[in-house]
C-alpha cells in the first residue's frame, strides 16, 4: 500500500474572541474551550515506525498556542474594539493576539495550517495536512491542504 503516513495530535486551549461583524451574539466578547486536532503527514515512517513523535507536535504547537492564544483574547486587527482597548491601556496588561483575520473557527484552523504549521515544521520531513478545530463540543471547522 502506497500513500501518506499520518499522525494526529490533540491539544486543548482556552481563549476569548469576538467575531467582528457577526449578526448575532458572537459579536460580543466571549470565550471557548477549544480542542484542536493536528494531522501531521509524511512520506514514510521513521526507523522507529513513526511519522513524528507525538511529543514533538505537543512541544512545538502546544508552546506556540500557549504563548499566543491560550488564556488570551483573539481580536481581528481591524476590529474597533481592539483599538479602543489599546488606547485605554488594557492592551499592555492583558494577553491579546492581534489576528490578521477575523477569529472564526474556520480562520483559526486555516491560520494554524497555512501559517503556523509551516513555520514550526519547516526543516522536517513532516507537514500539517489537516487541522480540525472544535470551538464547542458541537461545532468545529476543518482546514485541509
Amino acid at each position: 500500500m502506497k500513500g501518506k503516513e499520518v499522525a494526529v495530535r490533540r491539544l486543548q486551549f482556552s481563549a476569548g474572541h469576538r467575531v467582528f461583524g457577526h449578526e448575532s451574539s458572537c459579536a460580543n466578547v466571549h470565550g471557548h474551550n477549544y480542542v484542536v486536532y493536528l494531522h501531521a503527514e509524511g512520506e514514510k515512517l521513521d526507523g522507529i515506525g513513526r511519522v513524528i513523535d507525538f511529543g514533538v507536535l505537543k512541544d512545538k504547537f502546544g508552546t506556540w498556542i500557549d504563548n499566543n492564544w491560550d488564556h488570551g483574547m483573539l481580536l481581528f486587527g481591524e476590529d474597533p474594539i481592539l483599538k479602543h482597548w489599546m488606547l485605554g491601556g488594557d492592551f499592555q496588561t492583558h494577553k491579546f493576539f492581534k489576528c490578521p483575520f477575523n477569529p472564526t473557527a474556520e480562520n483559526m484552523a486555516k491560520y494554524l495550517l497555512h501559517e503556523v504549521g509551516p513555520a514550526l515544521l519547516g526543516g522536517t520531513k513532516v507537514r500539517l495536512s489537516k487541522v480540525v478545530l472544535y470551538e464547542t463540543e458541537n461545532c468545529f471547522s476543518e482546514a485541509t491542504l
